[in-house]
Formats: C-alpha cells, sequence, structure tokens
C-alpha cells in the first residue's frame, strides 16, 4: 500500500504537488485560523485528490474541529473517501491507522492539553496499529525548530509509540523539524510542509506498508 503523508499545510495546499497514492494522509493544520472557510477550501481541495483513502487528524490550528465538531467533521465526511480520526481508527485493506490531534499546551491553541497525566489518558487510548497519526511529535523525535535547540515533543507519547510500536508514525506540528528518522523498528515521519516561516516549501513523504 503505497501512502503519502503531509502535514502542516495552512491553506497552501494548492502550492503543493502531491504524489499519487492508495492513501493520503495529512497530520493536521490545514487551516491557518480555523474558520468555516478554510475547512470549506481544504475540503474542496481534499475532494480533487486522487487517493482512494483520505485520513484527516486535527492540529492545534484547526479550531472548527474542537469547537464546532459536527460542523467540521461534515465537511469532512462529504468528501468521498475521507474519514477524520479522534481517538479512533480505520483499517484499510488490512491495515490499521490510529489517529489523534492532541499536543502538549503551548499558547491558547485547540487540542492543547496539560503534558504528565493529563496528556497520558489520551495516548493510552491509542491501540494495536501499523500507522500511528498524531498532530504532534514525541519527545526527542523530530521535535526541535533547529538542532541543539530544547526538545518540544511530548514525553508521554514516546512511551506510548514504544509501548505500541507502530510501523510508521506520522506527525508534523514542529515545522522545523520536517525529516524522517528510524528508531527502535518505527519510522518516524515530521511531514510538516510549511518551514518555520510557513513558506510550503517541504515534500510530502511517500512510504509502502504491507501486512
Amino acid at each position: 500500500m503505497r501512502v503519502v503523508a503531509i502535514s502542516d499545510t495552512h491553506t497552501f495546499e494548492d502550492q503543493i504537488t502531491v504524489p499519487d497514492g492508495d492513501v493520503l494522509i495529512h497530520a493536521g493544520d490545514f487551516t491557518i485560523s480555523g474558520t468555516v472557510s478554510e475547512v470549506s477550501n481544504f475540503c474542496t481541495w481534499l475532494h480533487r485528490q486522487p487517493h482512494r483513502h483520505k485520513i484527516i487528524v486535527a492540529g492545534n490550528h484547526d479550531w472548527l474541529l474542537e469547537k464546532f465538531p459536527v460542523q467540521a467533521r461534515a465537511f469532512i465526511k462529504n468528501v468521498p473517501g475521507a474519514c477524520y480520526l479522534q481517538d479512533s481508527s480505520i483499517v484499510i485493506e488490512g491495515v490499521t491507522f490510529y489517529g489523534a490531534p492532541w499536543q502538549p499546551r503551548f499558547m491558547d491553541w485547540a487540542f492543547n492539553v496539560d503534558r504528565g497525566n493529563a496528556i497520558k489518558q489520551y495516548w493510552d487510548r491509542i491501540s494495536s496499529c501499523e500507522v500511528l497519526i498524531t498532530h504532534g511529535p514525541p519527545w526527542g523525535i523530530l521535535d526541535t525548530v533547529k538542532s541543539l535547540e530544547p526538545h518540544l515533543g511530548c514525553e508521554e507519547l514516546i512511551k506510548a509509540v514504544l509501548r505500541v510500536k507502530p510501523r510508521v508514525h506520522v506527525f508534523g506540528h514542529i515545522h522545523g523539524g520536517y525529516g524522517q528518522r528510524q528508531l527502535n523498528g518505527v519510522r518516524f515521519i515530521n511531514a510538516s510542509i510549511c518551514n518555520e516561516a510557513y513558506h510550503p516549501i517541504n515534500e510530502p513523504v511517500v512510504f509502502e506498508v504491507e501486512l
């Protein structure tokens, strides 16, 4: 199964070239302010994509999915082949994808949760899966703005990843962490399309996953 991963497009989807594949993953922050028009425009773009399956996780900018989830999810539901994941999973051709939007509290954004036990309760819900999708990164993995700067990822999330051991963990949120890393049998992918200046300069990441 050919999977294409993107994240943090921040309304600039039309400025990127998305490779074809069986599954398109967006790991959150497809909006800037999370308005109705931004979500609607994103779903119009998503509808045009040729992938048979499209998996969406919300990010901290995607306010509509936190404040008005019924309205926001209705936009996504109207896109053929699209599925929104929030502490939930979907099985595609035998491959399980699990998605969650939470990240450690940072300023006053959507889906913020305090570090420690508060956010751990969400990661404890992660069930067995081949592909894990979160908006934020795990602590210590592709989670710095620049090298040698403090890690910004979630300490409880890395524990959950090492417990579940998915084959692939896709995330974004920290634009400067774009890239890939292999650790303990898990392929970690920070798929942020925008850089720290919110310019959509990074390429989508393509990977294969089979049972």
